[in-house]
């Protein structure tokens, strides 16, 4: 592969990342700004968030990537990454981005259900009784009280973090169908994939 065909080399001279996240996100602010939060954390990796102009629909979120990856050839350290809620998304829907996933070792796909906000709650609490979007909301307004499908204010720890990894782990079936009904977020892979840097 030609390094003319990436265009988010560093100049000639200097050491390039050494690895690059490419991540399609549904929504088009909060996920953005919580995964540039990663960007000052983790030296050696660089992410790249494509953003949806308006709320996206599961297959535009893959079209998204699908687009990138074919203009930017990915190298196989890479990895490319689709974020979405659950919502009010179809099984088959949601199922079409997993087999997506499943196509290469550095595909990922992310779901949180109810939604995303979720994600952000489990770095404050347990999230215990949560069932709903708006249980969520309502919980997460309990820390951040201006909170508002932005992250501007939001000051999040490494030990937040860490907590978060943990307790999504602690939800997480391990069963992609049983994620469709599951409460909780598989973001967390993501996060810790982008920490490790490899």
């Amino acid at each position: 592969m030609s390094s003319k065909s990436r265009k988010f080399e560093r100049p000639l001279g200097t050491k390039r990342y050494k690895k690059m996240f490419i991540i399609s996100t549904e929504g088009q602010l909060t996920e953005p700004e919580y995964f540039s939060l990663f960007d000052n954390r983790v030296s050696i990796i660089k992410i790249k968030c494509l953003k949806a102009k308006k709320r996206s629909s599961p297959l535009q979120v893959l079209k998204r990537i699908e687009k990138y990856i074919k203009e930017e050839n990915l190298i196989k350290t890479d990895e490319a990454w689709i974020v979405v809620d659950r919502d009010q998304w179809t099984d088959e829907q949601l199922s079409q981005l997993n087999r997506w996933s499943e196509k290469k070792g550095n595909y990922g796909f992310a779901l949180s259900n109810p939604k995303f906000e979720f994600r952000l709650l489990l770095h404050f609490d347990d999230a215990k009784g949560i069932n709903t979007s708006n249980d969520c909301s309502t919980r997460l307004k309990k820390y951040i009280p201006n909170y508002d499908k932005g992250m501007s204010s939001i000051k999040i720890s490494d030990e937040m973090i860490q907590d978060a990894i943990k307790r999504a782990k602690q939800k997480d079936t391990g069963s992609f169908a049983n994620r469709f009904t599951t409460v909780g977020s598989t973001v967390y892979i993501l996060v810790e994939n982008i920490l490790k840097g490899k």
